[in-house]
């Protein structure tokens, strides 16, 4: 990562706002306000909120490039997104808040790599785009799925860019970029 790595108080505050912002948007449809001093959490950074309901995945909204906003104003709008607006799920109740986890992966900032064999899995997320085509996979997604590299790449291009499951390989057009993630939560 290119940034300092966020301290257990920096992670426990970044955690505090993800599920207060969920919590009150859910109830009472407000964003919520936060005073943050520290400036480690006021740079931009691109940030990934992950919920999960009983282990199981409940929404996953990111933002891999800042665009300027600060990290904690990013966590607060991804959280509310992963919430209600990952279209593979229905928005979140009242009534599963109770039950929510929530993680958080900060990214550091992509950089293309010319050839698939340069990713390491589980240490790199990656980005795959060709035309209209794009999809992202986090770093812990090879962990979580038991994947090998090849799987990985396939699963991302076809499953997430709807591309050819094979592009990464020898497709000219399509470019893969990699990226970093200090990824921590409430487990």
């Amino acid at each position: 990562m290119s940034k300092d790595v966020l301290n257990q108080e920096q992670q426990k505050e970044l955690l505090k706002i993800a599920r207060t912002s969920v919590e009150n948007f859910v109830r009472e449809g407000e964003i919520s306000e936060f005073e943050i001093s520290d400036q480690r959490l006021r740079a931009p950074e691109g940030v990934f909120v992950t919920l999960h309901k009983k282990g199981q995945l409940r929404g996953c909204i990111g933002l891999i490039v800042a665009h300027g906003k600060p990290l904690w104003e990013n966590v607060r709008e991804m959280a509310i997104a992963a919430a209600t607006e990952d279209n593979r799920f229905a928005p979140v109740t009242v009534e599963e808040l109770p039950e929510l986890t929530y993680e958080i992966s900060v990214l550091s900032a992509p950089r293309r790599v010319n050839d698939w064999r340069e990713i390491k899995l589980g240490v790199h997320g990656v980005i795959v785009t060709r035309g209209m085509g794009k999809g992202v996979f986090l770093p812990q997604v090879a962990q979580e799925t038991g994947w090998d590299l090849e799987e990985f790449l396939s699963h991302l291009c076809a499953d997430k860019a709807c591309l050819p499951a094979d592009c990464y390989k020898n497709d000219p057009q399509t470019k893969l970029e990699i990226f970093t993630a200090q990824v921590f939560s409430e487990k």
